[in-house]
C-alpha cells in the first residue's frame, strides 16, 4: 500500500483520471490516491512546478508522486523515476523534474516504455505497475558510476540586485492573488533591514509586508508571504489581477494567433530597496 498524489493537464472532462486512478486500484486496493490538480497548464512549466513542490513537501516520507505533464512535448521512451527529500516523482523527462525538485535529484532512473506504452493510459499502466515494484524494492535506485541523463530545466528565478529585484507572476489564483517567484528567504536577505517600495503599477505600490489579507483596509493593496512561502500581491476583498492587468504567463501570438519561435513571457513586478 502507498500513498499516491496525481498531478496533471488532463482535466476532469471525460474519463482518464477515474481510468489511472483503477490502474493504481489494481495493483493494490489500499493505495491511497490524491488529487493535487488536474488543470496544469502543458505549456506553463514554472507553474506547474510551483504547484507540485508547494504541494509535496507537505505529504509523509516515500509518497509517490505521478506527475502528467506535457507527455507528447518530446517522444516518449521512458519517464523519471526520483527520490528527493524522502519523495518519489515519477515524471516525463522534459525538465520539469528539476524544476520541481529545484536541482537534479541525486537519485534518478528512468523506467523503460514498451513500443505499446505509446498509449496514453499504457504508459500510466506501467506507471501503476512501477510504484508497487519500487515499494517493494529498497535497492531500486543503484548506484552507477555514469549518471542517468537527463533533461534539466532551472526553475524561473527572479533577477536579485543590490537595490532592486525583479520578479514574475508564477501563478494567479482564483481569487486573482498574484503569487510572483520571490521567497521570504530571499527577500529578506536582500532586503537586509532596508525600506523596500514594490511598484505593482505606474500608480500603485505596497511599502509593507502584512500578515494576512484583513492587514489592510477593503479595497487597498497588500503584500505577504503566502503558505507555500512565496510573496503575494493581494487587495483586500478585491481581484488585484484584472485591476492592474497582470498576467501569470502568456504567449507571443501573431496576428494568426499562432505562437511565435516558442517565446514565453511572464509579467514583471519590481522591488526597489532605500539606503
Amino acid at each position: 500500500m502507498a500513498i499516491i498524489t496525481l498531478s496533471s493537464d488532463v482535466g476532469q472532462q471525460d474519463y482518464l483520471v477515474g481510468a489511472i486512478k483503477g490502474q493504481l486500484l489494481s495493483q493494490d486496493e489500499r493505495h491511497n490516491i490524491v488529487d493535487i490538480t488536474h488543470y496544469l497548464s502543458n505549456t506553463n512549466y514554472p507553474q506547474a512546478a510551483y504547484i507540485c513542490s508547494s504541494a509535496f513537501k507537505h505529504f509523509p516520507p516515500n509518497t509517490f508522486h505521478v506527475v502528467i505533464f506535457n507527455f507528447y512535448d518530446i517522444p516518449l521512451n521512458h519517464v523519471l523515476v526520483a527520490r528527493h527529500k524522502e519523495q518519489y516523482i515519477i515524471c516525463p523527462d522534459n525538465g520539469i523534474l528539476t524544476m520541481i525538485a529545484g536541482e537534479r535529484p541525486k537519485e534518478v532512473a528512468k523506467l523503460s516504455l514498451t513500443q505499446s506504452g505509446s498509449y496514453f493510459l499504457s504508459i500510466t499502466g506501467m506507471i501503476a505497475k512501477a510504484i508497487t515494484h519500487i515499494s517493494k524494492n529498497e535497492n531500486f535506485f543503484e548506484p552507477t558510476d555514469t549518471p542517468v541523463v537527463i533533461e534539466e530545466t532551472l526553475p524561473l528565478r527572479p533577477h536579485i540586485g543590490f537595490e532592486t529585484i525583479e520578479c514574475q507572476i508564477l501563478f494567479i489564483d482564483n481569487f486573482e492573488n498574484a503569487v510572483l517567484n520571490l521567497t521570504e528567504e530571499q527577500f529578506e536577505e536582500q532586503r537586509n533591514g532596508r525600506p523596500f517600495v514594490i511598484l505593482i503599477s505606474r500608480n500603485e505600490e505596497v511599502t509593507t509586508i502584512s500578515n494576512h489579507y484583513s492587514s489592510v483596509p477593503k479595497g487597498d493593496c497588500l503584500a505577504w508571504f503566502n503558505s507555500a512561502g512565496y510573496l503575494e500581491i493581494a487587495i483586500n476583498k478585491g481581484n488585484v489581477a484584472s485591476l492592474f492587468g497582470l498576467q501569470g504567463y502568456h504567449e507571443n501570438m501573431n496576428k494568426l494567433g499562432m505562437v511565435t519561435q516558442n517565446k514565453h513571457f511572464y509579467h514583471t513586478i519590481k522591488i526597489f530597496f532605500g539606503v
